[in-house]
């Protein structure tokens, strides 16, 4: 018999918003998140559930409630409500999770380099960015935890960790549902269905989600709209307790997304030190190209090469917890798999320069990770752990030259023959496989009431191993040949003249390379917090951590050498990281938990900084990684949020960081500085963008900027409601806003690679009651013009292309929950 039942929606709720939906109220729903009546927040932060303000960890938490409100259904948008968590994306793989600017080099994703931050679902770490782009389903809370965590979980993490919790099977009868719609045809449906299978011992929860929009930019030439989302999510959990101390999860997922995307254009011009004739404005004169338009906020573009952006993820999990009495052992048992099926267009304008530019990739990771947890609160409590981690992944990518290439990349007579590069194509075979090992464990000693001492040690192991092939062949009525790194020299050899040239040119364009990469080490890392509770609502603490970020092995390609037609094998590799890591804290409420102030300061010094180089050549299109001597990176947060009254509440976060390269002699010069001839002898470099002029080898960026990272960064909002009879109704209007200052968006700091700085706003109107929640929201409601993200041209075009964020969205959306006993 249904007791209780929610209804959907009513008609003039439809009428209303045009867009129904449903919805529950977030108090209610997730208690075991929130108490808002004294705004205690629980958290599993340290492997055991605390209130939020007594860790001693800078973190931020947000409820499933405040994800649907705020519309954050993905990673992407979470960023804009965490001023100190930046989220990069060009395209599904090539994403990016960083916190306070550490975490993944800025630029195209390389495989072979670890994460920094780690991304959990339900304690299980997710090995690539790109397989936590999936839609947000069903979820209790998100965890932000800023600073290295390697003493409490499982993989390795020197910058933080986002640890997301689903809602677990409950052994009361519910049902949730939530629709939303919008402009751009905006589509989003989301259910889930949870009760018991045998009483008090055996429950499940099935939840599904499914997301569709329109594309926010104009292909002018294929007529099709680009940036669509297309998206469908699932996951089945079964929640088995034989006994009130033991009790196992099985988890499944799977997670399909088919957007049409991702695109970069025309953004603006950079001069470089190529040749006048052989810069973007005289080689689009000689096709007699011109965009389809130079204001890339009229999003609109002519892109010519297929685009595809497919990707599928899925896994399995299995977590058991057995309580002890005085301690609680937890293994999680883990398998997931992850599908990327691109086509790009990587010279980003309506020529046929590169024609094909895929690299399809497969991986498969398993993981074990095993807990003992003290319990209870007592003097000396513990965390101990085991972790097991292994991934392989396979890619067979290909690149293809087309009929503009010859013209737009080389010089002298091979730029007016189209064959010279005329299906040149690289057939890349890349294999990589990282077995990871470790043991770890943290204490929390109280000797004296209020005083924790908390130190922690991490013992590690990382075995990696790499496959790199590329052959390229070309097959038109000129020229036919097939060359590998193992062949390529004879057949130089046998060349002379304009042939010997014209070859040359072939394989620098693109190099075939053969290289197996192998990289190995242990570490030992670690940590230690003091901290101490002045008083119930006031903590302070202060924590130095010495932690490390795994070495990798470059697998996009490697440089050429500069005197022979061999790549660079001496950038097979790069160093682990070294990060000294020092913050202090204060955690307050005060006025009977009506005002909540954190803050945090933070200064982190890395040594072999791992990041991506770009030497503005073609055959290494996705860049390789390198090592900078030091790094620096410093700044304060600050959480703030004030509940007056359960009418009226508001919050401000915000976060200053100077990121800056102490120590880089030898980087990557900007693209102002790079395409012009090598210096020989005694020459200098010429003044940057000098047409025709003298390129350094390398530039000296010791005291510049970091990419990708905003100096200030700041989010505010809030809610007011107004009750409507005395039955719980009320009406509430919502608003959200974020500011980020300028950034660079190129590894070596260019003066036409910034960002500028940009705020978005958002605004929400709705009706709520019990367990039903229906509101109208309109997302960067002034149609602010930014970018996401700024690239080069290969090739030192001068062309700057960008990606620009989205524009103006509005729509409806609702929710409601349904409980049947």
């Amino acid at each position: 018999m249904i007791s209780r039942t929610v209804l959907l929606a009513s008609a003039a709720g439809i009428a209303l918003l045009a867009s129904p939906a449903f919805a529950e109220d977030s108090a209610a729903a997730d208690a075991a998140t929130a108490s808002s009546a004294n705004n205690e927040i629980i958290v599993t932060a340290q492997r055991r559930e605390e209130k939020a303000q007594e860790v001693p960890i800078a973190l931020s938490v947000i409820g499933g409630p405040e994800i649907d409100s705020k519309g954050a259904f993905n990673i992407n948008r979470l960023q804009q409500s965490q001023p100190s968590v930046q989220f990069y994306s060009s395209n599904p793989r090539n994403s990016a999770i960083n916190i306070r600017g550490l975490g993944a080099p800025f630029g195209l994703t390389n495989d072979g380099i670890e994460q920094g931050v780690g991304f959990y679902i339900d304690g299980v770490y997710v090995g690539r960015a790109g397989a936590s782009t999936f839609d947000f389903v069903d979820i209790q809370r998100v965890e932000i935890l800023r600073g290295p965590q390697g003493t409490l979980y499982g993989k390795n993490t020197t910058a933080g960790a986002v640890n997301v919790t689903t809602r677990a099977p409950s052994f009361e009868p519910e049902g949730r549902v939530e629709l939303s719609s919008g402009n751009y045809s905006f589509m989003q449906a989301k259910a889930s269905v949870s009760g018991p299978i045998v009483a008090d011992t055996l429950a499940a929860r099935l939840s599904a989600s499914y997301s569709k929009r329109d594309g926010t930019i104009d292909n002018v030439r294929t007529g099709e709209d680009l940036h669509r989302m297309n998206s469908f999510s699932t996951r089945g959990q079964l929640l088995w307790k034989p006994s009130s101390s033991l009790d196992f999860t099985l988890a499944g997922d799977y997670n399909w997304q088919n957007p049409l995307c991702c695109v970069q254009y025309y953004a603006r011009l950079a001069p470089t030190q190529r040749p006048l004739a052989r810069q973007y404005t005289a080689l689009a004169g000689a096709f007699g190209y011109t965009p389809p338009t130079k204001d890339p906020f009229d999003r609109v573009t002519d892109l010519d090469a297929d685009l595809n952006a497919r990707q599928t993820m899925a896994g399995v999990s299995l977590t058991g917890n057995w309580d002890l009495g005085p301690a609680t052992i937890t293994s999680i048992s883990a398998w997931r798999n992850w599908d990327w099926s691109p086509a790009n267009d990587r010279d980003f304008i309506g020529l046929p320069i590169t024609t094909v530019s895929a690299n399809p990739s497969h991986q498969t990771q398993w993981s074990q990770e095993l807990r003992l947890t003290s319990n209870g609160k007592t003097r000396l409590q513990y965390t101990l752990g085991a972790y097991y981690f292994h991934q392989k992944i396979n890619t067979n990518g290909v690149q293809v030259q087309g009929s503009a290439a010859s013209r737009w990349l080389l010089s002298g007579t091979d730029a007016s023959n189209p064959n010279v590069l005329n299906g040149l194509t690289s057939t890349n075979t890349i294999r990589f496989s990282n077995d990871s090992f470790a043991v770890f464990g943290k204490l929390n000693w109280e000797p004296v009431n209020g005083l924790h001492i908390q130190p922690g040690v991490r013992v590690n192991y990382d075995k990696k191993s790499g496959y790199y092939d590329a052959v390229v062949s070309i097959a038109n009525s000129q020229y036919n040949f097939t060359a590998t790194a193992a062949n390529v020299q004879a057949m130089l050899d046998s060349k002379t003249g304009t042939a010997k040239t014209t070859f040359q040119n072939q394989i620098n364009t693109l190099a075939p390379q053969h290289y197996e990469p192998h990289f190995d080490d242990w570490n030992v890392s670690g940590d230690i917090t003091l901290s101490y509770d002045f008083s119930q609502d006031i903590h302070g603490y202060a924590t130095y951590a010495k932690s490390f970020k795994s070495g990798g092995i470059n697998l996009s390609g490697l440089p050429l050498n500069s005197t022979s037609t061999g790549v660079d094998l001496t950038t097979q590799t790069v160093k682990p990281e070294n990060v000294n890591h020092f913050e202090v804290g204060l955690k307050t409420q005060f006025l009977d938990h009506k005002v909540t102030l954190n803050l945090a300061g933070f200064w982190d010094e890395i040594k072999d900084y791992q990041t991506t180089v770009n030497a503005n050549a073609v055959n290494v299109i996705r860049g390789y990684l390198a090592n900078a001597p030091k790094v620096r990176v410093r700044g304060f947060e600050f959480d703030s949020a004030f509940r007056p009254s359960d009418r009226f509440n508001v919050y401000v976060n915000g976060a200053f960081t100077d990121a800056k390269f102490v120590k880089f002699t030898n980087a990557p010069c900007p693209p102002e500085l790079a395409g012009g001839t090598a210096p020989t002898g005694t020459q200098v470099a010429s003044p940057a963008g000098t047409a025709g002029g003298i390129s350094p080898v390398s530039c000296n960026i010791s005291g510049q900027v970091l990419p990708g990272i905003s100096k200030w960064s700041v989010s505010w909002g809030g809610e007011y409601n107004v009750p409507l009879g005395g039955d719980g109704a009320e009406v509430y209007f919502g608003y959200d806003g974020s500011y980020r200052s300028r950034f660079s968006s190129n590894p070596s700091p260019s003066a036409y690679m910034y960002i500028d700085s940009y705020s978005l706003h958002n605004f929400r109107l709705g009706f709520r009651r019990d367990h039903f929640n229906i509101f109208g929201w309109v997302r960067n409601a002034f149609n602010e013009k930014y970018f996401e993200l700024l690239s080069t041209q290969s090739g030192s075009s001068g062309l700057i292309v960008g990606q620009p964020g989205d524009p103006r969205t509005w729509g409806g959306h609702g929710q409601a929950r349904l409980l049947i006993v």
